[in-house]
């Protein structure tokens, strides 16, 4: 596991604060596509721009993307060595946006672009509630398409706090028997 994907059903649901940890317990850089895609006030990269990003990242030999990006995935998924995906129920995510929000006013993420300051408006909250289930229904048919690009490319689907959790403590556990 040296090239990993990470994506989930939703905004909300965990991708950066998760890519964060699995960076620190595999030791590999995270990049997250948000930073990637928004330049400073919100103003939007070029599908151009945003995708040459990608690809240089890709190119290295150890990775982690962290992001959704659909209209991206190809680029990604045909690089990677594992995918993870994080499925956490909609009250869930809206919820941690709701969170986010709140901790974050008036402050950049480190994992957005420079100069986008943490915002939330109607239209973000409508985008989450109306896309979650069919972007659920979608990723049966994504998985068998990132497999078709690759049969030994691994897909890991966590679909509760308790599995992500579990998963990430196994792999610092497996961390600190290398190190003994």
């Amino acid at each position: 596991m040296k090239r990993i994907m990470v994506i989930g059903v939703s905004a909300g649901v965990g991708k950066s604060t998760f890519a964060q940890k699995l960076g620190k317990a595999l030791k590999i850089n995270v990049n997250h596509l948000d930073a990637l895609y928004w330049k400073p006030n919100w103003v939007e990269a070029t599908l151009e721009e945003f995708s040459e990003a990608q690809l240089d990242i890709v190119k290295q030999c150890q990775w982690i993307i962290e992001g959704n990006y659909s209209n991206t995935f190809q680029i990604r998924a045909k690089h990677a060595d594992t995918i993870i995906y994080l499925e956490l129920p909609l009250y869930v995510c809206l919820y941690r946006v709701v969170k986010r929000w709140l901790k974050n006013i008036g402050k950049t993420r480190p994992d957005m672009g420079n100069g986008c300051k943490e915002k939330l408006d109607w239209e973000f909250i409508k985008f989450i509630y109306s896309t979650y289930y069919p972007r659920k229904r979608k990723m049966v048919e994504r998985f068998q398409a990132f497999k078709e690009i690759d049969p030994k490319k691994e897909i890991i689907i966590l679909k509760s706090r308790q599995e992500i959790k579990s998963y990430l403590n196994s792999l610092s556990n497996c961390e600190r028997l290398h190190l003994n």
